[in-house]
C-alpha cells in the first residue's frame, strides 16, 4: 500500500518533534529522595537498599516528602551474549525487579544509575549503544528514576555529543511508555542549563560535591557550588531543574551549623533534595535538618522559582531571596566569616517597596518574629544562616 504524501509528511513532522523530558509529567517540584553514592560509593547491596527504604519510612522522611530510593554506580557487572545488562548477583541475589517491588511496597519509588559512555565512572558497563535496550530493561524492572552519568564518553564529548547522547536516552525512556524521571549528570561541562530543558528533568551544574565547607584543593566544595548556582535561576522551573548535586547533610565532615546552611541554600535554590547519608543511623540533628517542613516547603513551592543572591559584601556576608507562590519571600542570610556577624537587608533588596510593613518568620526556630518596616537585621553564626519568610 502506498501512503498519501500528506500522511507521510505528517509522520515525518511528528518524528522530528523533540520528546521533551519535561512533558513526562514528573518533577513538577524539585525531586526528593536518597542516593547511595555519597555515603557508600561502590558498597551497594540488596540488603542495604531495602534497609534504606525501611529507614526512609520509619524516620519520617517519606512523610516529609522524600520518595526516591536510588542505587548509584556498581550494581552492574557485564552484558550477556544478547547485550543485556547483567546485575551483580553477589550483591543483588534477588535481582532488580524484586528490589524495585520491595521499594514500591513501601510507597516509595525506585531509581537506578547508568552512564552515557562505554563504561560507568567506576568502570562498569555503560549504556553507549544500548540506550533503548537498557531503557526497556529498566521499565521491565519497575524503575522510576534514572541518573545518567558522563564518564568514558570519548574525545568528542562537547556540547553536540552531550546533547545527542542525552537526547537519545530521553527518547529511549519515553519509548517504554513508563514515566521515568531523567537526571542528567553531565557535571555542567557543556552548560546543560542552555540545552537540557527539553531533555532532562534535572541536570547537574557542577562536578561532584565534597563533604566540606571550602576545601582548598577541591573545586566542588559546598561554598564553591553555591557560587556556581547564582545566575542560573532563569533556566529552572517545573519539570526541569538545576541540580547542584546531592546533599552531604549527616555525612560527618561539616558541622550541623554548616549542614543547616547547606540545606537552607539548596531549598532556596529550588534544588532537587537527594539525601546522601546513612538513613539507618541518623543523629537527631541530621533528621531535624532533613525533615524541617518549613524549609522543605520553600524548596517545594509550586511556583518553581529558583532563588538568587541579592546582596553580598567583601567581608563574606550575603543575602539570598526566593519568591514564593503566595507573594512572600524566603530569605537566607548567609555568613561565610569565621565569626558571628550582623547581616541586614532592605525590603527593596527582595523586591518590595520600602514603605511596606511585613511579618517575619524564622523557619529554623519555627517562630513568628513580629512585624517590621523597610528592613530586617539578625545575628548570623559563623558558617551559618538565618532563614526567614517575609510576608507583606
Amino acid at each position: 500500500m502506498v501512503l498519501p504524501f500528506f500522511f507521510l509528511s505528517a509522520l515525518a513532522l511528528v518524528a522530528s518533534l523533540p520528546a521533551k523530558a519535561s512533558d513526562n509529567g514528573l518533577a513538577k517540584t524539585p525531586p526528593m529522595g536518597w542516593n547511595s553514592w555519597n555515603a557508600f560509593h561502590c558498597h551497594v547491596s540488596d540488603d542495604m537498599i531495602r534497609g534504606m527504604a525501611d529507614a526512609m519510612v520509619s524516620s519520617g522522611m517519606k512523610d516529609a516528602g522524600y520518595e526516591y530510593i536510588v542505587i548509584d554506580d556498581c550494581w552492574q557487572v557485564a552484558r550477556d551474549a544478547a547485550g543485556n545488562i547483567v546485575v551483580d548477583k553477589d550483591q543483588f541475589p534477588n535481582g532488580m525487579k524484586a528490589l524495585a517491588d520491595y521499594v514500591h511496597s513501601k510507597g516509595l519509588k525506585f531509581g537506578i544509575y547508568s552512564d552515557a559512555g562505554t563504561q560507568t565512572c567506576a568502570g562498569r558497563p555503560g549504556s553507549a549503544g544500548h540506550e533503548f535496550q537498557d531503557a526497556i530493561q529498566y521499565a521491565a524492572w519497575g524503575v522510576d528514576y534514572l541518573k545518567f552519568d558522563w564518564c568514558h564518553t570519548g574525545k568528542d564529548s562537547g556540547k553536540a555529543s552531550a546533547e545527542w547522547s542525552y537526547a537519545t536516552m530521553r527518547d529511549a525512556l519515553k519509548s517504554t511508555g513508563r514515566p521515568i524521571l531523567f537526571s542528567i549528570c553531565e557535571w555542567g561541562s557543556n552548560k546543560p542549563w542552555l540545552w537540557a530543558g527539553d531533555i532532562g528533568n534535572m541536570w547537574r551544574t557542577t562536578g561532584d560535591i565534597s563533604d566540606c565547607w571550602d576545601c582548598a584543593k577541591d573545586g566542588n566544595s559546598f561554598v564553591k557550588i553555591v557560587d556556581a548556582e547564582n545566575g542560573l535561576e532563569t533556566y529552572a522551573g517545573p519539570g526541569h531543574w538545576n541540580d547542584p548535586d546531592m546533599l552531604e547533610v549527616g555525612n560527618g565532615k561539616m558541622t550541623d551549623t554548616e549542614y543547616r546552611a547547606h540545606f537552607s541554600l539548596w531549598a532556596l535554590l529550588a534544588a532537587p533534595l537527594i539525601a546522601g547519608n546513612d538513613l539507618r543511623n541518623m543523629s537527631a540533628e541530621t533528621k531535624e535538618i532533613l525533615t524541617n517542613k518549613e524549609i522543605l516547603a520553600v524548596d517545594q513551592d509550586p511556583a518553581g522559582i529558583q532563588g538568587h543572591r541579592v546582596r553580598q559584601d567583601a567581608a563574606g556576608t550575603e543575602v539570598w531571596s526566593k519568591q514564593l507562590q503566595d507573594g512572600s519571600r524566603a530569605v537566607v542570610l548567609f555568613n561565610r566569616r569565621a565569626s558571628a556577624t550582623m547581616i541586614s537587608f532592605s525590603w527593596e533588596d527582595i523586591g518590595y517597596p520600602p514603605h511596606v510593613s511585613a511579618t517575619v518568620r524564622d523557619l529554623w526556630a519555627h517562630k513568628d518574629l513580629g512585624r517590621f518596616d523597610g528592613k530586617w537585621v539578625a545575628s548570623v553564626p559563623s558558617h551559618g544562616v538565618v532563614m526567614i519568610k517575609v510576608m507583606p
